[in-house]
């Protein structure tokens, strides 16, 4: 018996948990670390045109010096204020818009052939409206960012919103709840998962449309830097340039779902 406590008490060990985590890291790296041997390896083994693909060596020594220079600095702070702006104008409007939507049947049948509509409405194929009518400023691509990234949200809320079990919301009835509680206290925590599941899909259309926008009269973002480098041939900048957007995409993803590890704790470990 004291053998087994002791088993317990060392897997519940402090140490234990480092060790756990050290480990799911080491394993989530491995795919990374060979992805990053095989992009050194094959240009200089002469396996792929290392004019078109350099080595990774060559892209940090390019990711390197943009950062002493400040020059990523500049690009990547443009590029972040529009996404985090756009993403969070359009989950401001999307979560109450879908939550509306989801708890009123009514509002729902008005509203649904018009969000069918625009959400199976290409955003790239609207860019030129944009631009036309919005000019080739901030304004114009900040609102490309809202406008893919509401339709997610929305409609993630409104599913979050009716798929609640049922029998929770027959619970809470039986117990007096009234409707404005019944939504507060039991459907709007339910349907948090599903909501923040439209938001992590909103985060990374955000990124990705932005740099489709910033690819057309922009003067700074990293689209821009993509798109200029390798204009000018500059190659090892221009993978710097997507090297450093699948690690602000990275990022993004990682704030969102810490959000949602925290409005989720009640759920415990998941």
């Amino acid at each position: 018996m004291s053998t087994l406590s002791t088993r317990i008490a060392a897997a519940n060990s402090p140490a234990s948990g480092v060790v756990a985590k050290l480990s799911r890291i080491v394993r989530g790296s491995i795919a990374i670390v060979v992805f990053c041997a095989l992009w050194e390896i094959l240009p200089r083994a002469g396996w792929v045109d290392a004019t078109f693909l350099p080595p990774f060596s060559t892209v940090l020594v390019a990711l390197f010096d943009m950062t002493r220079s400040g020059e990523l600095a500049e690009h990547l702070f443009a590029s972040g204020l529009r996404a985090v702006s756009g993403f969070a104008i359009a989950v401001a409007i999307g979560v109450p818009l879908g939550l509306l939507i989801g708890w009123y049947r009514t509002l729902a049948e008005i509203l649904n052939p018009l969000l069918e509509l625009f959400r199976n409405t290409a955003p790239l194929a609207l860019l030129p409206v944009f631009v036309l009518v919005l000019g080739m400023g901030e304004t114009s691509k900040v609102s490309m960012v809202v406008y893919s990234c509401v339709w997610p949200v929305v409609l993630n809320t409104v599913s979050g919103v009716r798929n609640v079990d049922p029998l929770l919301i027959r619970s809470a009835l039986s117990m007096g709840l009234t409707p404005f509680q019944l939504f507060r206290k039991v459907v709007l925590p339910a349907s948090i998962p599903t909501v923040f599941t439209g938001i992590r899909v909103a985060g990374a259309y955000s990124i990705l449309v932005l740099i489709a926008a910033e690819m057309v009269g922009a003067k700074a973002g990293l689209g821009y830097l993509v798109n200029y480098s390798q204009f000018t041939f500059e190659i090892p900048k221009m993978y710097a340039g997507i090297v450093t957007l699948a690690l602000l995409g990275l990022a993004f993803n990682q704030a969102v779902l810490l959000a949602e590890r925290r409005l989720t704790a009640w759920q415990g470990e998941r």
